[in-house]
């Protein structure tokens, strides 16, 4: 996120599109009922219509997939009735020619006929985020996790450049995070192409840096980029991956097709798993490593925001169970590389990571326990107090200038067919995370939410005489 969650309540204008904040992201929601209570307009996209979508002023119900022409017909709105801000483009970005020669070709009218959003919506969505005084962006993994998920953050990043909504408060393009702490992960490198820091596995001075922090030789950190979740289901499907070690993830639940990511991992030689519970994936395991739950745990997480937070547990671990860290730290040990992963504790692995992390570096444990709220990073030096709002001042570009785009829309490549005639697209429901891979084992949420449902829109039911009850869902999958 560009900016801190609380900065919602500032904004005049929240253009929301791929989340159901209201029930991914409750707390979250309340900062946006607050600015909607002084009286923002709140503009949502959605192919449903949720929860978040009842708080919408403006309701945008596209269909799927469909995301970048309904962005380039509000940027083309916003040019053709010259809303843009002329001034922070001229000053602070490049691409602009670019970016206006695609989007002319997106009139409302003309993405009227493939979003479904009546032009009139699109062009009331356009205005009241381009004269709004500060407008901020909210998206999530109902845009992220699609074949155009890339190309529609970088259609909403054109969007807040293209009005000056970003660098201020209230403003920004702000991603919420699906999970506790997944933005800590990336942060420490829990990515294929990144060591801690977002610095390139592919850059020679960053392997050397790594190295010589590690203390082992360069040429042993590999410059090629490893594999992604789904790359590495499928690898160990076809026997290039022979051994896994699964931690924190129930891929047989929380993956998409399940059956062939449990085809895949029965496959393995060996498959050792850290788990808390005896999961669907824990089952095929050789061998399971008891894990420490959330109270038996203390270190740091980073929020979505990027403040880092110390947490301290609430027990010792009980039983057999260790810390995850300490369980790696063992690994390492039967396996001769002990000299590599000598730590005595929280403590110290935070003091690596600030060693290595140039947006860390002025962040210390003792900081943190001082500072309950956090530290939003970049935070470099002891004496910085963190960086709340990102790109005040200028990008992280060599001539400190913001690239945008241009981005034009393709068609999904499975469309609807006379054999298929409908889409399915999935959501979420308050009680359960995802496909309830963790929230399906409180007794209290399954008693609230017990299994899951198909929605379907009414009209739709009825021309195909479908009513309330059970209804056998087919795919062409």
């Amino acid at each position: 996120m560009t900016n801190p969650i609380t900065d919602f309540a500032k904004s005049d204008c929240i253009r929301v599109i791929g989340s159901n904040f209201a029930e991914n992201h409750p707390i979250i929601a309340r900062w946006v009922l607050d600015a909607k209570q002084r009286g923002a307009t709140i503009i949502v996209a959605d192919p449903r219509f949720t929860s978040t979508a009842w708080s919408a002023d403006i309701f945008l119900p596209l269909m799927p997939g469909t995301d970048v022409s309904l962005l380039n017909a509000m940027m083309h709105v916003i040019i053709r009735e010259k809303l843009h801000n002329t001034e922070f483009i001229a000053n602070r970005t490049t691409g602009f020619d670019a970016v206006a020669q695609v989007v002319q070709s997106y009139s409302p009218e003309q993405a009227e006929q493939l979003t479904h959003v009546s032009a009139d919506r699109i062009i009331a969505a356009a205005r009241a985020y381009a004269t709004a005084k500060s407008a901020s962006i909210i998206y999530c993994m109902g845009v992220t996790q699609h074949t155009c998920g890339t190309e529609t953050v970088i259609n909403c990043a054109n969007l807040a450049m293209l009005c000056g909504q970003i660098g201020r408060p209230g403003t920004g393009v702000n991603p919420l995070r699906g999970q506790d702490n997944v933005q800590g992960a990336c942060d420490m490198g829990a990515l294929p192409s990144f060591y801690p820091g977002y610095q390139s596995v592919s850059d020679s001075t960053m392997r050397g840096k790594f190295a010589s922090a590690w203390g082992c030789p360069p040429d042993q950190l590999s410059s090629k980029p490893g594999l992604t979740l789904v790359e590495m289901t499928n690898a160990a499907d076809r026997g290039d991956i022979r051994a896994m070690l699964i931690m924190g993830e129930n891929p047989i639940v929380g993956d998409p097709n399940s059956h062939h990511v449990k085809q895949a991992l029965e496959r393995l030689d060996f498959l050792a798993v850290i788990e808390l519970f005896m999961s669907e994936t824990a089952e095929l395991a050789d061998v399971i490593l008891p894990a420490a739950s959330f109270a038996e745990k203390r270190g740091t997480k980073t929020a979505t925001d990027r403040r880092v937070q110390w947490m301290e547990h609430a027990i010792a671990p009980l039983g057999e169970a260790h810390h995850d860290w300490r369980v790696v730290c063992d690994l390492a040990y039967q396996l001769g590389l002990s000299p590599y992963f000598e730590y005595e504790n929280e403590e110290e692995i935070f003091a690596e990571i600030a060693r290595v992390t140039p947006s860390y570096a002025g962040i210390t444990p003792a900081r943190l326990q001082a500072t309950p709220g956090g530290i939003p990073w970049p935070c470099p030096s002891a004496d910085h107090p963190g960086t709340p709002i990102l790109y005040t001042d200028g990008f992280k570009k060599p001539d400190g200038r913001g690239v945008m785009t241009p981005i034009e829309y393709h068609q999904a490549v499975e469309q609807t067919s006379a054999e298929y005639p409908l889409v399915l697209t999935n959501g979420r429901v308050v009680m359960h995370y995802n496909a309830g891979a963790m929230t399906r084992r409180t007794r209290a949420l399954m008693n609230r939410e017990p299994s899951l449902f198909v929605q379907l829109n009414p009209e739709t039911a009825k021309r195909y005489g479908i009513t309330n009850g059970l209804a056998k869902v087919i795919t062409r999958r």
